[in-house]
């Protein structure tokens, strides 16, 4: 009773009042900056030099608007069984995910790898629909340049919702995702998801949506431990599989480390080997 009579009194109200508009004050502001938010890119100067410990040729490819995307192919040590188009998380350039090619090239895949408008060397600023755009642009690219008979979409995390996107009109031989949502608006935490509500919010990978809309066969890779996107968010994309997709769960697994599982590297194996 005394904790009502407080929030009744003059004073009471103030505090609820001043916290309400606090909170909405962090609101906006989450929405004000949400792109730095979203899209934690990092740059470089183009005159950087990558290093890597596998051989891969560098590209830098002029879209319609004039943006300039930096990619990487990676080659296969051995006779190139496919290649490999993939779709980076949400942070970081091609320093970081680099890394990773040689987790498909070990197996006998090429690897290509683009730096989203706004990362790393590519110049402009990302927006969904750019990143739609440049991704559809620069698949058509590599699919001139870069022949292969057989071409794999993988996206990751932020990615998963680009690859989804262009896997319905690319039409490759299979979609891997790691780590991804269902809608974007799972990924953003609860005490936040108000300004969905409250503002425009421009940004809405959803691959609830474009699943259903992808022919080929999908293969979805996702960890327990992941706190970025639960995988609650990805066991919603459970009843949009087919009888020969597959759905992993890497135990213990978190956002950022699934490929330091062995279980991880087994199942990837098998699928690209399949």
């Amino acid at each position: 009773m005394k904790g009502i009579d407080f929030l009744r009194s003059r004073k009471g109200k103030i505090i609820v009042a001043s916290a309400f508009c606090f909170y909405v004050i962090i609101l906006f502001t989450f929405y004000l900056f949400r792109d730095s938010l979203i899209f934690q890119r990092t740059t470089i100067n183009r005159a950087y030099t990558f290093e890597f410990d596998i051989p891969f040729q560098e590209y830098f490819i002029t879209t319609p608007d004039n943006i300039t995307i930096n990619a990487l192919h990676f080659s296969s040590p051995t006779q190139s069984k496919g290649l490999i188009f993939y779709l980076h998380g949400n942070a970081d350039d091609l320093r970081r995910w680099g890394k990773f090619a040689k987790d498909f090239t070990s197996l006998g895949y090429d690897v290509f790898m683009m730096d989203y408008r706004g990362y790393g060397k590519s110049t402009g600023h990302p927006k969904e629909e750019k990143l739609h755009q440049d991704a559809s642009f620069v698949f058509n690219w590599v699919a001139t340049n870069i022949k292969s008979d057989r071409t794999i979409i993988y996206g990751r995390s932020l990615g998963s919702g680009v690859a989804s996107q262009l896997a319905i009109k690319a039409q490759p031989n299979m979609l891997i995702l790691e780590t991804p949502f269902a809608d974007f608006a799972d990924v953003i935490p609860f005490p936040l998801k108000p300004a969905l509500w409250l503002f425009p919010f421009d940004i809405k990978f959803s691959n609830l949506k474009t699943l259903p809309r992808v022919a080929c066969r999908k293969v979805i890779f996702h960890g327990t431990s992941d706190w970025i996107v639960p995988l609650s968010s990805a066991e919603k994309l459970k009843p949009l599989l087919g009888e020969n997709d597959r759905f992993y769960v890497i135990p213990e697994a978190g956002h950022r480390n699934i490929s330091k599982y062995q279980l991880y590297h087994e199942k990837l194996a098998e699928v690209l080997n399949d």
